[in-house]
């Protein structure tokens, strides 16, 4: 017996098995962010990515230190199988803006100090539209669960689409392996097998989210995402733009989250969402200390304004 339920037979903790076991929501786990750097690294990843690379400190003193101004996220990227000698490595910086504003910088490096284009790039605009990009997490060295699930999904999604997909370093949420992330547009899919994955990426790039897998939209906050899911759940798959938070109010219950429909004139919904933190478990493979998590539950969903304790 090979692969993820090999070395679950063979004793082995793993970390997503356990959580599928626990039917651990998706919804509302995708970390916040719009600005994101990809660094085309073909050698071993370190267990902390970009910060174990052996380059020039200065250099990787000044990427790191521009991409903490701005809270950008640091990914190191690579072809799943080979690559062909000679072709030099790539590195982008990519932006998500509310409105759906996407820009997209790429560049060339061979010797370390050219890794510095990175930081002029965070200074300027970036090109407006381009190709989508997307990421299957794949590091192994950071959790096991990442490897033996998103290696197949990122042969899978290669492919498919050889020159959208790449495999990428932590992006969190490794019970969730097999991982993917579509980039500029901050979208974060989990659960994911080589079959799913297929299918949900291709929806995606149609233009057609689904509630099943979704982990969240990075411009939006926990409960945010959580309302959203469930309006993609009810309503069905819609845009990643088909949709607005417009309001979102807390009170000692929780969350009221209102999510209006683009254009004007179909339907909004007010969403109820809570919180509450589960018992402790082992979340990561490599973390044998058990630890508790969010869970962000939307509880009552309805047309917008119809309710007596609705939103403004």
């Amino acid at each position: 017996m090979t692969g993820a339920r090999g070395e679950a037979a063979a004793g082995r903790f793993l970390c997503a098995d356990a959580a599928r076991a626990r039917v651990d929501p998706l919804a509302g786990t995708a970390p916040y962010g719009s600005v994101w750097i990809l660094v085309e690294y073909r050698g071993g990843w370190p267990s902390n990515g970009f910060d174990g690379l052996d380059l020039h400190p200065e250099v990787k003193a000044r990427v790191f230190s521009a991409a903490q101004r701005l809270r950008a996220r640091i990914l190191l990227v690579r072809r799943h199988g080979r690559t062909p000698a000679g072709r030099p490595r790539r590195w982008a910086v990519l932006r998500y803006a509310s409105g759906g504003d996407q820009r997209q910088h790429w560049g060339t490096w061979e010797r370390d100090e050219e890794l510095s284009g990175i930081v002029d790039a965070l200074e300027a605009p970036g090109e407006p539209g381009g190709p989508p990009v997307v990421l299957v997490c794949a590091h192994g060295t950071h959790d096991t669960c990442c490897a033996l699930r998103g290696r197949p999904v990122g042969r899978a999604l290669s492919e498919r689409w050889p020159d959208a997909v790449w495999e990428c370093s932590h992006v969190g949420g490794d019970r969730f392996a097999a991982n993917v992330v579509v980039l500029p547009d901050g979208v974060y899919y989990g659960n994911l097998d080589a079959e799913a994955s297929v299918r949900v990426v291709g929806e995606h790039l149609a233009d057609r989210v689904h509630a099943d897998h979704l982990r969240g939209y990075t411009d939006l906050f926990p409960p945010q995402q959580a309302a959203l899911a469930a309006v993609l759940r009810h309503a069905g798959p819609a845009g990643r733009h088909a949709y607005d938070v417009v309001t979102t109010l807390r009170d000692d219950g929780g969350w009221w989250v209102r999510v209006a429909a683009r254009p004007t004139g179909a339907p909004s919904y007010d969403v109820r969402v809570r919180s509450h933190r589960t018992a402790p478990h082992r979340l990561t493979c490599r973390g044998e200390s058990a630890s508790s998590a969010v869970v962000y539950e939307a509880v009552t969903l309805r047309t917008a304004g119809t309710g007596p304790d609705g939103l403004p």
